[in-house]
Protein backbone atom coordinates (compact mmCIF):
# COMPACT_ATOMS: atom_id res chain seq x y z
CA UNK A 1 0.00 0.00 0.00
CA UNK A 2 1.17 3.84 -1.16
CA UNK A 3 1.76 6.53 1.16
CA UNK A 4 -1.32 8.47 0.52
CA UNK A 5 0.08 12.26 -0.31
CA UNK A 6 -1.71 14.12 2.55
CA UNK A 7 -0.48 11.17 4.94
CA UNK A 8 3.03 11.65 4.06
CA UNK A 9 3.05 15.38 4.77
CA UNK A 10 2.00 14.59 8.34
CA UNK A 11 4.31 11.83 8.79
CA UNK A 12 7.22 13.56 7.38
CA UNK A 13 6.85 15.85 10.34
CA UNK A 14 6.31 12.34 12.69
CA UNK A 15 9.44 11.15 11.68
CA UNK A 16 11.42 14.26 12.41
CA UNK A 17 10.19 13.63 16.46
CA UNK A 18 11.63 10.22 15.85
CA UNK A 19 15.29 11.87 14.83
CA UNK A 20 14.74 14.45 17.03
CA UNK A 21 14.67 11.35 20.18
CA UNK A 22 17.66 9.55 19.08
CA UNK A 23 19.77 13.18 18.91
CA UNK A 24 18.77 14.31 22.42
CA UNK A 25 19.60 11.00 23.52
CA UNK A 26 22.72 10.81 22.29
CA UNK A 27 24.03 14.31 22.35
CA UNK A 28 24.18 14.32 26.39
CA UNK A 29 27.03 11.89 25.93
CA UNK A 30 29.32 14.34 23.67
CA UNK A 31 32.31 13.97 24.60
CA UNK A 32 32.29 10.99 27.29
CA UNK A 33 34.33 8.70 25.20
CA UNK A 34 30.98 6.69 25.80
CA UNK A 35 30.33 5.43 22.17
CA UNK A 36 28.18 2.00 23.74
CA UNK A 37 25.81 4.01 25.88
CA UNK A 38 25.81 7.08 23.09
CA UNK A 39 24.44 4.28 20.83
CA UNK A 40 22.53 2.26 23.05
CA UNK A 41 20.58 5.34 24.42
CA UNK A 42 19.93 6.77 20.59
CA UNK A 43 18.42 3.31 19.52
CA UNK A 44 16.54 2.91 22.79
CA UNK A 45 14.99 6.33 21.94
CA UNK A 46 14.40 6.17 18.28
CA UNK A 47 13.28 2.54 18.91
CA UNK A 48 10.40 3.95 21.78
CA UNK A 49 9.46 6.72 19.20
CA UNK A 50 9.07 4.89 16.47
CA UNK A 51 6.36 3.00 18.42
CA UNK A 52 4.04 6.04 18.31
CA UNK A 53 4.08 6.45 14.44
CA UNK A 54 1.02 5.38 12.81
CA UNK A 55 2.66 2.81 10.15
CA UNK A 56 3.09 -0.83 9.43
CA UNK A 57 6.91 -0.48 9.18
CA UNK A 58 9.68 -3.28 8.47
CA UNK A 59 13.36 -2.09 9.48
CA UNK A 60 15.43 -2.89 6.03
CA UNK A 61 18.35 -1.59 7.58
CA UNK A 62 19.07 -0.90 11.12
CA UNK A 63 21.44 -2.28 13.63
CA UNK A 64 22.13 -5.03 12.59
CA UNK A 65 20.82 -9.19 12.43
CA UNK A 66 18.07 -9.87 15.04
CA UNK A 67 21.23 -12.21 16.92
CA UNK A 68 23.20 -9.20 16.98
CA UNK A 69 21.06 -6.42 17.98
CA UNK A 70 18.25 -6.30 20.79
CA UNK A 71 16.15 -3.44 18.54
CA UNK A 72 15.84 -2.11 15.57
CA UNK A 73 17.53 -4.89 13.88
CA UNK A 74 16.79 -5.86 10.29
CA UNK A 75 13.43 -7.13 9.68
CA UNK A 76 12.09 -5.94 13.11
CA UNK A 77 8.47 -4.94 12.59
CA UNK A 78 7.54 -0.95 14.36
CA UNK A 79 5.21 1.48 14.42
CA UNK A 80 1.63 1.01 15.36
CA UNK A 81 0.88 -1.54 12.78
CA UNK A 82 -1.41 -0.21 11.07
CA UNK A 83 -1.28 1.23 7.11
CA UNK A 84 0.72 2.42 5.01
CA UNK A 85 2.90 -0.42 4.71
CA UNK A 86 6.70 1.10 4.61
CA UNK A 87 10.01 0.31 4.77
CA UNK A 88 12.13 2.14 7.18
CA UNK A 89 16.21 2.42 7.19
CA UNK A 90 17.76 3.67 10.43
CA UNK A 91 20.54 5.19 11.41
CA UNK A 92 20.26 6.54 15.40
CA UNK A 93 23.73 7.73 15.46
CA UNK A 94 25.94 8.36 12.31
CA UNK A 95 28.94 8.68 14.02
CA UNK A 96 28.82 7.13 17.46
CA UNK A 97 32.89 7.88 17.65
CA UNK A 98 31.89 11.72 16.52
CA UNK A 99 29.99 11.76 19.62
CA UNK A 100 32.39 10.17 21.98
CA UNK A 101 34.76 11.91 20.79
CA UNK A 102 33.27 15.24 20.72
CA UNK A 103 33.77 15.94 16.87
CA UNK A 104 31.45 17.35 14.28
CA UNK A 105 29.76 15.88 11.84
CA UNK A 106 27.33 13.51 14.23
CA UNK A 107 23.58 13.00 12.93
CA UNK A 108 20.41 10.84 13.75
CA UNK A 109 19.06 10.04 10.62
CA UNK A 110 15.85 8.00 8.99
CA UNK A 111 14.62 7.02 5.49
CA UNK A 112 11.02 5.55 4.75
CA UNK A 113 9.77 4.44 1.18
CA UNK A 114 7.00 2.23 0.69
CA UNK A 115 7.38 -1.56 1.06
CA UNK A 116 10.09 -3.26 -1.10
CA UNK A 117 11.57 0.49 -2.41
CA UNK A 118 15.10 0.69 -0.18
CA UNK A 119 17.78 -1.58 -1.00
CA UNK A 120 18.44 -3.95 1.89
CA UNK A 121 21.88 -3.77 1.91
CA UNK A 122 23.71 -5.95 3.78
CA UNK A 123 26.23 -4.97 6.55
CA UNK A 124 29.55 -4.64 4.80
CA UNK A 125 31.09 -1.94 2.95
CA UNK A 126 30.44 -0.24 -0.41
CA UNK A 127 32.20 1.27 -2.64
CA UNK A 128 30.26 4.77 -3.54
CA UNK A 129 30.66 8.14 -5.20
CA UNK A 130 27.79 11.23 -4.78
CA UNK A 131 26.83 14.20 -6.29
CA UNK A 132 24.15 16.99 -5.97
CA UNK A 133 21.31 17.66 -8.60
CA UNK A 134 24.17 20.02 -10.48
CA UNK A 135 26.79 16.84 -11.12
CA UNK A 136 23.44 14.10 -11.89
CA UNK A 137 24.15 12.13 -14.91
CA UNK A 138 27.62 13.78 -15.41
CA UNK A 139 29.69 10.69 -12.50
CA UNK A 140 30.43 7.21 -13.40
CA UNK A 141 31.79 5.39 -10.36
CA UNK A 142 33.85 3.11 -13.34
CA UNK A 143 35.49 6.29 -14.53
CA UNK A 144 38.96 7.50 -13.13
CA UNK A 145 39.25 9.91 -10.38
CA UNK A 146 40.69 12.40 -12.55
CA UNK A 147 37.85 11.80 -15.03
CA UNK A 148 35.28 12.22 -12.58
CA UNK A 149 36.84 15.33 -10.81
CA UNK A 150 36.54 16.75 -14.84
CA UNK A 151 33.39 16.44 -15.00
CA UNK A 152 31.54 17.20 -11.55
CA UNK A 153 33.84 20.70 -12.26
CA UNK A 154 32.44 21.39 -15.28
CA UNK A 155 28.75 20.88 -14.54
CA UNK A 156 29.34 23.47 -11.35
CA UNK A 157 31.23 25.91 -13.69
CA UNK A 158 34.22 25.20 -11.50
CA UNK A 159 37.92 25.02 -11.80
CA UNK A 160 39.39 22.43 -10.40
CA UNK A 161 41.06 23.42 -7.57
CA UNK A 162 37.86 24.87 -6.36
CA UNK A 163 36.23 21.24 -6.17
CA UNK A 164 36.12 19.94 -2.84
CA UNK A 165 35.97 16.23 -2.39
CA UNK A 166 34.85 14.10 1.04
CA UNK A 167 36.66 10.95 1.88
CA UNK A 168 37.01 8.82 4.85
CA UNK A 169 40.39 8.88 6.67
CA UNK A 170 41.35 5.36 5.66
CA UNK A 171 44.41 3.60 4.84
CA UNK A 172 42.30 1.96 1.88
CA UNK A 173 41.69 5.61 0.37
CA UNK A 174 45.39 6.50 0.19
CA UNK A 175 45.95 6.01 -3.42
CA UNK A 176 42.70 7.60 -3.97
CA UNK A 177 43.65 11.04 -1.51
CA UNK A 178 47.05 10.82 -4.24
CA UNK A 179 45.22 10.74 -7.30
CA UNK A 180 42.98 13.59 -5.99
CA UNK A 181 45.06 16.04 -4.74
CA UNK A 182 47.62 15.34 -7.64
CA UNK A 183 44.09 16.31 -9.92
CA UNK A 184 44.24 19.90 -8.31
CA UNK A 185 40.93 18.96 -6.37
CA UNK A 186 40.45 19.79 -2.58
CA UNK A 187 40.05 16.72 0.03
CA UNK A 188 38.11 17.23 3.21
CA UNK A 189 39.19 14.05 5.59
CA UNK A 190 36.41 13.00 8.13
CA UNK A 191 36.92 10.53 10.17
CA UNK A 192 33.21 8.57 10.52
CA UNK A 193 29.95 9.14 9.13
CA UNK A 194 29.29 9.84 5.09
CA UNK A 195 25.60 10.25 5.10
CA UNK A 196 25.71 13.86 6.15
CA UNK A 197 28.44 14.73 3.26
CA UNK A 198 26.71 13.32 0.84
CA UNK A 199 23.42 14.71 1.66
CA UNK A 200 25.19 18.17 1.93
CA UNK A 201 26.80 17.77 -2.10
CA UNK A 202 22.82 18.99 -2.59
CA UNK A 203 23.53 22.34 -0.96
CA UNK A 204 26.03 24.83 -2.26
CA UNK A 205 26.59 26.51 0.48
CA UNK A 206 27.94 23.29 2.68
CA UNK A 207 31.46 23.60 0.43
CA UNK A 208 31.09 19.81 -0.18
CA UNK A 209 30.38 19.10 -3.93
CA UNK A 210 31.77 15.33 -3.98
CA UNK A 211 31.67 12.34 -1.67
CA UNK A 212 34.03 9.44 -3.29
CA UNK A 213 35.42 6.15 -1.31
CA UNK A 214 34.49 3.30 0.14
CA UNK A 215 32.21 3.12 3.40
CA UNK A 216 29.20 1.55 4.94
CA UNK A 217 26.84 0.17 2.54
CA UNK A 218 23.79 0.63 4.95
CA UNK A 219 25.01 4.44 4.73
CA UNK A 220 25.07 4.52 1.16
CA UNK A 221 21.16 3.48 0.85
CA UNK A 222 20.45 6.46 3.35
CA UNK A 223 22.39 8.67 1.82
CA UNK A 224 20.86 7.94 -1.70
CA UNK A 225 17.21 7.85 -0.22
CA UNK A 226 17.97 12.15 0.62
CA UNK A 227 19.60 12.81 -2.69
CA UNK A 228 16.76 11.05 -4.65
CA UNK A 229 14.41 13.82 -2.98
CA UNK A 230 17.15 16.31 -3.92
CA UNK A 231 17.53 15.40 -7.19
CA UNK A 232 21.48 14.61 -6.63
CA UNK A 233 22.74 11.05 -7.74
CA UNK A 234 24.87 8.21 -5.97
CA UNK A 235 26.64 5.33 -7.64
CA UNK A 236 27.51 2.19 -5.60
CA UNK A 237 29.35 -1.39 -5.40
CA UNK A 238 29.60 -3.57 -2.76
CA UNK A 239 33.20 -4.10 -1.47
CA UNK A 240 33.33 -7.45 0.17
CA UNK A 241 36.30 -7.79 2.30
CA UNK A 242 35.98 -11.85 2.52
CA UNK A 243 33.72 -15.24 1.92
CA UNK A 244 31.54 -14.10 4.93
CA UNK A 245 30.53 -10.98 3.49
CA UNK A 246 29.77 -12.21 0.04
CA UNK A 247 27.38 -14.96 2.37
CA UNK A 248 25.52 -12.39 3.73
CA UNK A 249 24.81 -10.70 0.21
CA UNK A 250 23.59 -13.68 -0.87
CA UNK A 251 21.09 -13.83 2.28
CA UNK A 252 20.02 -10.67 1.46
CA UNK A 253 19.03 -11.61 -1.95
CA UNK A 254 21.70 -9.82 -3.91
CA UNK A 255 23.80 -12.46 -6.47
CA UNK A 256 26.31 -10.24 -8.06
CA UNK A 257 28.51 -8.11 -5.87
CA UNK A 258 30.36 -6.52 -8.38
CA UNK A 259 27.24 -5.59 -10.15
CA UNK A 260 26.69 -1.81 -10.48
CA UNK A 261 24.24 -0.44 -8.29
CA UNK A 262 22.54 2.81 -9.68
CA UNK A 263 19.65 4.86 -7.81
CA UNK A 264 17.02 3.31 -8.81
CA UNK A 265 19.00 -0.05 -7.55
CA UNK A 266 19.43 1.86 -4.35
CA UNK A 267 16.12 3.56 -4.01
CA UNK A 268 12.81 3.19 -6.09
CA UNK A 269 10.35 5.39 -6.74
CA UNK A 270 10.20 9.30 -5.53
CA UNK A 271 7.53 8.10 -2.16
CA UNK A 272 10.12 9.21 0.06
CA UNK A 273 10.73 10.56 3.30
CA UNK A 274 14.17 11.54 4.69
CA UNK A 275 14.86 12.92 8.03
CA UNK A 276 18.20 13.66 10.17
CA UNK A 277 18.58 15.62 13.20
CA UNK A 278 22.42 16.69 13.84
CA UNK A 279 23.87 15.95 17.57
CA UNK A 280 27.20 17.78 17.00
CA UNK A 281 27.82 20.66 14.28
CA UNK A 282 28.63 19.83 10.54
CA UNK A 283 28.19 21.32 7.47
CA UNK A 284 24.50 19.88 6.94
CA UNK A 285 23.22 20.59 10.13
CA UNK A 286 23.72 22.40 13.91
CA UNK A 287 23.76 19.72 16.79
CA UNK A 288 21.97 19.47 19.87
CA UNK A 289 22.29 22.81 22.24
CA UNK A 290 21.21 22.88 25.78
CA UNK A 291 20.24 25.90 27.83
CA UNK A 292 19.15 25.49 31.15
CA UNK A 293 16.24 22.77 31.03
CA UNK A 294 15.50 23.60 27.29
CA UNK A 295 17.50 21.88 24.42
CA UNK A 296 17.83 22.81 20.90
CA UNK A 297 17.46 21.46 18.11
CA UNK A 298 18.19 21.07 14.25
CA UNK A 299 16.36 18.90 11.71
CA UNK A 300 16.19 18.75 8.15
CA UNK A 301 12.99 16.79 6.64
CA UNK A 302 12.83 15.82 2.85
CA UNK A 303 9.76 14.66 0.86
CA UNK A 304 10.41 12.80 -2.59
CA UNK A 305 7.09 13.05 -4.40
CA UNK A 306 7.22 17.22 -3.85
CA UNK A 307 10.83 18.07 -3.61
CA UNK A 308 10.14 19.92 -0.80
CA UNK A 309 13.13 20.81 2.17
CA UNK A 310 12.04 21.40 5.63
CA UNK A 311 14.41 22.84 8.21
CA UNK A 312 13.29 22.78 11.41
CA UNK A 313 14.44 24.38 14.80
CA UNK A 314 12.77 23.10 17.81
CA UNK A 315 13.08 24.20 21.39
CA UNK A 316 12.45 21.47 23.81
CA UNK A 317 11.29 21.44 27.28
CA UNK A 318 12.75 18.49 29.20
CA UNK A 319 11.17 18.41 32.13
CA UNK A 320 8.36 17.25 29.92
CA UNK A 321 10.19 14.92 27.67
CA UNK A 322 9.59 10.82 28.09
CA UNK A 323 12.08 9.47 30.13
CA UNK A 324 14.02 8.02 27.48
CA UNK A 325 15.16 11.21 25.91
CA UNK A 326 15.20 13.45 29.31
CA UNK A 327 18.20 15.29 30.17
CA UNK A 328 19.53 13.21 32.99
CA UNK A 329 21.51 15.17 35.39
CA UNK A 330 21.69 16.54 39.33
CA UNK A 331 22.71 19.84 40.20
CA UNK A 332 24.01 20.23 44.09
CA UNK A 333 23.64 23.23 45.88
CA UNK A 334 26.60 24.44 47.91
CA UNK A 335 26.57 23.47 51.08
CA UNK A 336 24.34 20.77 50.59
CA UNK A 337 24.12 17.16 49.95
CA UNK A 338 21.10 16.95 48.39
CA UNK A 339 19.81 17.12 44.59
Amino acid sequence: MQIHRGMERELALEFVRVTEAAALAAARHVGRGEKNKVDGEAVDAMRRALETIQVDGVVVIGEGEMDEAPMLYTGERVGMGVPPEVDIAVDPVEGTNIVAKGLTGAVAVLAVADRGCLLHAPDMYMDKIAVGPRAAGKINIDASPEENLEAIACSLNKDISEVTVVILDRARHYELIRRVRRAGARIRLITDGDVSPAVATAFDESGVDVVMGIGGAPEGVLAAAALRCLGGEMQGRLWPEDDDDVRRALAMGITDCKRLLTMDDLVQGDNIIFAATGITDGELLRGVYYSGRTAHTHSIVLRGLTGTIRRIEAIHDLGKKPDYIQQRRTCRRAGSDSD
